[in-house]
């Protein structure tokens, strides 16, 4: 499965591994293939719940460990322990057999010359036969005296310098064969003449075939006829190992008693440290979500009882402070509702008196009549205030509602354009709207977003410098959205997130003589936000803004992405190689919700995809640049300037416009 298929040079199995299909000649693989991952999946979920309770759980980790690391000295000391019960076992067993073993060959040899004594004059036959009878008598002899304790083993010498008898052939002591004995220690037996040597081996038995280790000690000794022959001593490990196992039971045993009492030991001790520390991260959760009456229970007067008494002082000064702060803000939206309300009266009073006056300038001289016009248009900025302030602390109290029903943002649009169009005529602006083919449907409020998008709309074209203001419509996924682009004056770093306070100015040392009430995108974000929306801006210095309004599809959904890119694709980045996004980057950037299909957008207009930037709340950004790069708008050949909006245009892009 390895060799290369004849389509190309690339493994069969490799291709199926990579991507999960053949890959062309030359190509190279994907991702892996959707079987492993799926039984890469099917292997990682039933881990998840364990993982999860590990990670969340810190008496269990702690447990655990212990019981770990227990285990792991219970193991050490184990080995340690039988280790030297082994040597020990071994060196006693060792010193008993070659106890034994010596004073066996001495006997042999002891039996071997009072035999040579009294030898006869007889043949060498007869000879012969008494020397195999001699060395059965001898093994037999030896043996008696160590039933289950040692076995004995006669075998001829292979040295050669006998001639072989008949009748000296291998002589043991019960079941034993006498092949138990190893080759090599017959030769160093031979090779060493007189002294004894020792080595460890097995004792194989007749019949059964079961083997056992033992000692096995040998010497070259003479026979009652002065041949030389091999006896050993076979000494059995049986006893040495029960007792090994016994030692080695007790061990276990131990060892899993005191594991498991280790463990015990560790959980009620840990249960007493994380109980309390559960208690007060429930508390402190319930503090949280309001219910700041919660306290902790102290018993005792150790650490734990101080850090309980220390919580519940710091939940009571936090509640205490919480409620003084709540009671504030309640104190202050209602003097500014009462004031707002409280104000309507006389403002309709003068509105009355000012228009009267207003109507009646021609009649007055040039000064009179100038004032009478700048009291006009100031009475008209204070009711626009008066009406922001009373909209602002509805929202501020809680008590605005949505009144959402399936709308067409198209008409919208379409509605504020032709009410904006009056002021573009006059700044010299074109407002375009792309987008607008198929319908955007989504479930708002009207009124409420048709007041965010004639806030931005008439924002964009008093600071538009005359130039093109651009509203895109697009819709994919669960989404909806509007942007509002201009080539204006911009916005500089860190402004696009300002640019939604109330009140903010570009420029707070200069007076606000032109413009709206500075509370006009504040009022906005609101909007959006009661919807489960985003009102979010971008801007670069000398090269326009642009606000994206981004609305869930049904009422209620959340949002996940946005059809439209907050930053736009002729930004002064976008259009520069050197300043290029790399594709990784922007790889990273793709939100989860689709683009809009072709079919559904303008010809001149690229299919808008998902913004990963896009996130709730105020997620604006700053494109850095440089004032002199150009700025190519829809009007084709007109440069943006970066130059500060004249004093009679206002301070700049004030945040509240």
């Amino acid at each position: 499965m390895g060799r290369p298929d004849p389509a190309g040079e690339i493994p069969l199995l490799r291709r199926l591994w990579s991507g999960g299909h053949l890959l062309p000649d030359g190509a190279s693989g994907g991702p892996a293939h959707p079987v492993i991952r799926l039984f890469g999946r099917w292997v990682r979920r039933p881990l998840l719940p364990a993982a999860r309770l590990w990670r969340r759980n810190i008496q269990l980790r702690v447990v655990a460990t212990t019981l770990l690391m227990s285990l792991g000295v219970v193991l050490l000391l184990g080995l340690v322990v039988i280790g030297q019960v082994r040597n020990g076992l071994l060196d006693a067993k060792r010193h008993a057999a070659q106890g034994q073993a010596v004073g066996g060959f001495e006997v042999a040899e002891q039996m071997a010359d009072r035999k040579s004594d009294n030898r006869g004059q007889d043949g060498a036959g007869a000879a012969a036969q008494d020397s195999g009878a001699w060395l059965n008598a001898l093994v037999e002899q030896l043996a008696s005296g160590g039933k289950g304790a040692y076995s004995v083993v006669a075998l001829s010498s292979d040295s050669g310098e006998t001639p072989y008898v008949a009748g000296r052939g291998p002589r043991a002591s019960g079941d034993v064969q006498p092949d138990s004995v190893p080759a090599d220690l017959r030769r160093r037996v031979d090779e060493g003449r007189t002294a004894p040597y020792e080595r460890y081996g097995k004792i194989v038995h007749a019949g059964s075939g079961d083997s056992e280790p033992a000692l096995i000690i040998g010497k070259r000794l003479d026979d009652n006829n002065g041949d030389a022959y091999q006896l050993y001593y076979l000494f059995p490990f049986t006893q040495e190992e029960k007792s090994l196992s016994l030692v080695k039971g007790t061990l276990a045993t131990a060892g899993v008693f005191v594991v498991v009492l280790l463990g015990a030991i560790a959980w009620v001790v840990v249960r007493q440290v994380v109980t309390p520390v559960r208690m007060a991260a429930g508390i402190s959760e319930r503090l949280a979500a309001g219910l700041l009456q919660e306290r902790m229970k102290v018993t005792g007067e150790d650490d734990i009882a101080r850090l309980g008494e220390s919580f519940n002082k710091m939940a009571q000064n936090l509640q205490l402070k919480i409620q003084q702060l709540e009671e504030l803000s309640r104190m202050q939206r209602r003097f500014v509702s009462d004031v707002s309300h409280e104000l309507r009266t006389p403002l309709t009073t003068v509105r009355m008196a000012a228009d009267v006056i207003h109507e009646a300038r021609e009649d007055f001289d040039p000064i009179t009549a100038r004032s009478a016009e700048l009291l006009w248009g100031q009475v008209d900025r204070f009711e626009s205030l008066l009406s922001d302030l009373l909209e602002i602390s509805r929202f501020d109290a809680g008590a605005a509602a949505l009144e959402a029903e399936p709308i067409d943002l198209r008409d919208v649009v379409h509605r504020v354009v032709d009410g904006a169009e009056p002021l573009a005529e006059a700044k010299g602006t074109r407002i375009l709207v792309r987008g607008a083919e198929a319908p955007v449907i989504a479930e708002a409020d009207p009124r409420r977003v048709e007041r965010v998008l004639r806030n931005l709309v008439v924002n964009a074209v008093e600071h538009g410098e005359g130039r093109d203001v651009v509203v895109r419509l697009a819709t994919a996924g669960g989404a909806v959205a509007v942007a509002v682009r201009d080539f204006g004056v911009g916005l500089k770093p860190g402004e696009a997130t300002r640019v939604f306070n109330r009140f903010w100015r570009a420029d707070p040392a200069r007076a606000r003589t032109t413009g709206g009430t500075g509370l006009g995108l504040s009022i906005a974000v609101e909007d959006a936000r009661l919807h489960g929306g985003w009102l979010q801006a971008w801007g670069e210095p000398g090269g326009g803004s642009q606000f994206r309004l981004t609305l869930p599809r049904t009422a209620g959904d959340v949002l996940r992405g946005s059809p439209i890119p907050l930053e736009p694709e002729d930004s002064r980045r976008n259009r520069r190689p050197s300043d290029a996004v790399p594709p990784q980057a922007a790889a990273e950037r793709l939100a989860a919700v689709p683009a809009q299909p072709r079919s559904a957008l303008p010809a001149d207009t690229a299919a808008p995809s998902a913004d990963p930037t896009a996130l709730p709340g105020n997620g604006s950004r700053v494109v850095r640049g440089t004032p002199e790069t150009p700025s190519d708008g829809p009007r084709g050949g007109q440069e943006p300037s970066a130059r500060p909006t004249p004093s009679n245009e206002g301070e700049g892009r004030p945040r509240g416009r």
